[in-house]
């Protein structure tokens, strides 16, 4: 489908999502669409205007604070839009790719389903039900090696972080690292505080 389209690539960190959006412009290059790419300013990991991989692909990219600004960077001819780590732009971005296929364009983009506590991940759930076609990729488990790693692992100092750290840690391997749900792990502090406290003290008498 050239047009009228939303394609959405999710999964876990380090399951090449951004290399599968990578892999779908170069096409897009050889059948000499006009495509115009972009990524939101909060994802500071590469300190340049493009996206890269983790095998080292590249892009040019448009980096973004506010998803409205897609629409005012977009000119009549482009034909194909590819917009990186969705996650992180405002709940507008639903309401943009909605107009862009309107338009007649092909938007292409890529998110994180699950933030760090296994919970959708911003306007996610939302751009899943408007896509045309979802890829969901599966990773490698850093920690048992199976092949179905569907979780984002946050790691503070080499240990699970918990639940009450921030939702948004921009950090690439040493920060994150994908598993699968057996090894999935969320350690919460208050409610093991919480139980000390409502766990009565007994007397022997």
């Amino acid at each position: 489908m050239d047009g009228y389209s939303f394609e959405l690539i999710t999964g876990p960190m380090s399951c090449g999502k951004t290399e599968e959006l990578l892999r779908r412009i170069r096409r897009c290059v050889i059948a000499r669409k006009k495509i115009k790419v972009f990524s939101p300013e909060i994802d500071t990991r590469e300190h340049g205007d493009y996206i890269k991989s983790r095998n080292g692909l590249t892009a040019d990219a448009i980096k973004i604070s506010h998803s409205i600004q897609i629409l005012q960077k977009v000119k009549p001819d482009d034909e194909i839009i590819a917009i990186d780590e969705l996650q992180f732009f405002d709940s507008a971005i639903t309401k943009v790719i909605t107009v862009l296929m309107n338009e007649g364009k092909k938007v292409i983009g890529t998110g994180l389903e699950l933030d760090f506590k296994s919970e959708p991940f911003g306007p996610m759930p939302e751009l899943m039900c408007i896509a045309t076609k979802v890829d969901k990729l599966h990773a490698v488990c850093m920690k048992c090696g199976c092949e179905d790693a569907t979780r984002t692992q946050r790691l503070i100092d080499g240990e699970p972080a918990d639940k009450s750290s921030p939702l948004i840690m921009i950090g690439g391997d040493e920060t994150y690292e994908a598993r699968c749900i057996k090894c999935y792990e969320l350690p919460d502090k208050n409610a093991k505080e919480s139980n000390k406290i409502s766990t009565p003290d007994f007397v022997s008498l």
